[in-house]
């Protein structure tokens, strides 16, 4: 990193770091601010993010069954996160792994990070955000997977660093604090910051969590992904969501230059202002997708409950699992409702028939699975 560049002083400064290799700085930060003054841009974007948010937390709310769309919600979440850093699964790949009951590679990945965002949910009534919490979800988020060797739920000990050609912390684009009393430091800062309410604006108060804790980049690997899973937590944690259904994955995915320009930007320039524009015009953005695809979703669940009205068996069970993973077999059929593999694909045979579901894929031993493609594109489309 080139000290010239970074002329921030209230945001942090460059420490001399020697090591075997040679020597190299590392950017410490300074602690995050407790106020900031917004320039009349950001609060106008600040304005249209918090009412787009609204809206969602008024439709989530709405929902009979808000879980039916929290799963592919957070499906869509999983890949397009797990995709930032350069893993290469689909949604319909995800979805057929749990139809397999079964997940390898890179779909484990993105799995994984199904059952991270799931832990840290289930977990925040009595562990708020916290140092204890972020190493427990790093724990569940690389267990068995790559990066599973970089010490897992464990805060690291030596140094990491992003974006260098060679390998090598001294040709880095950003070097994050040393690890011991710099980084620890950092990571109580942070702490303090995640717990004061204050009289900052929430999504604020959010954007700068996130950029406090991908400056740390406390871990060897995950980073990005635990990042991006607490912005999530915070939102459910504060009340400014009933459900997880809001994820800017995706936003920072198709904006991938500039949500790590910006984020850099406060590191060398101090242009806060930047970064939290660009952060709120996300949550507004993925805040009216949800919501449409909300809407779309609900709209696919009604008719289809109208058009098997009148069925005495449990095939509309089936239409909500569907809504769950929208790729069934007859084993993942049979598991959830308690019925016999037969009886399960008998019910994805009458759903076939009413041109809900189509096959998709012979399996080994001739076994067949399902998909629901409308559903399916109500998710990615």
């Amino acid at each position: 990193m080139s000290a010239t560049r970074f002329a921030a002083p209230e945001w942090g400064h460059l420490q001399p770091v020697i090591s075997p290799d040679g020597p190299y700085d590392a950017f410490v930060p300074e602690p995050l601010p407790r106020e900031v003054v917004l320039d009349a841009r950001t609060v106008a974007v600040l304005s249209r993010a918090d009412l787009a948010l609204g809206r969602l937390a008024g439709a989530g709310r709405l929902l009979p069954n808000p879980h039916i769309l929290v799963n592919p919600y957070m499906t869509r979440e999983a890949v397009s996160s797990s995709a930032i850093e350069g893993t290469q699964a689909s949604v319909s790949d995800v979805y057929e792994a749990v139809a397999e009951g079964s997940a390898r590679g890179e779909v484990a990945e993105v799995t994984n990070y199904i059952r991270a965002l799931v832990s840290g949910l289930e977990r925040l009534p009595d562990l708020p955000i916290s140092k204890r919490l972020v190493a427990e979800i790093h724990g569940v988020l690389l267990k068995g997977v790559r990066g599973r060797q970089r010490t897992p739920g464990a805060f690291r000990t030596t140094q990491n660093f992003i974006g260098s050609p060679d390998d090598r912390p001294q040709t880095a684009i950003f070097v994050p604090p040393p690890p011991g009393e710099p980084m620890e430091r950092a990571l109580a800062d942070w702490e303090r910051f995640v717990h004061d309410e204050g009289q900052m604006p929430l999504l604020i108060r959010c954007a700068l969590m996130h950029y406090g804790f991908e400056t740390i980049h406390p871990f060897l690997d995950g980073n990005g992904r635990l990042g991006r899973l607490l912005i999530v937590f915070f939102l459910v944690e504060r009340g400014a969501l009933p459900s997880p259904l809001l994820y800017l994955s995706t936003f920072f995915e198709q904006n991938r230059q500039d949500y790590t320009a910006r984020l850099q930007g406060i590191r060398e320039r101090g242009e806060l202002q930047e970064w939290l524009r660009f952060f709120l015009h996300g949550v507004e953005v993925q805040a009216a997708d949800a919501v449409q695809r909300a809407e779309r979703l609900a709209d696919l669940r009604e008719r289809y409950r109208r058009q098997l009205a009148g069925k005495r068996s449990r095939v509309a069970e089936v239409v909500d699992l569907l809504f769950e993973t929208p790729v069934a077999s007859g084993p993942l059929v049979s598991e959830r409702l308690g019925m016999t593999w037969q009886g399960a694909k008998n019910l994805l045979q009458q759903l076939e028939a009413a041109g809900i579901v189509k096959p998709f894929r012979m399996r080994p031993g001739g076994r067949r699975n399902w998909i629901a493609e409308e559903i399916l594109a109500a998710v990615t489309e």
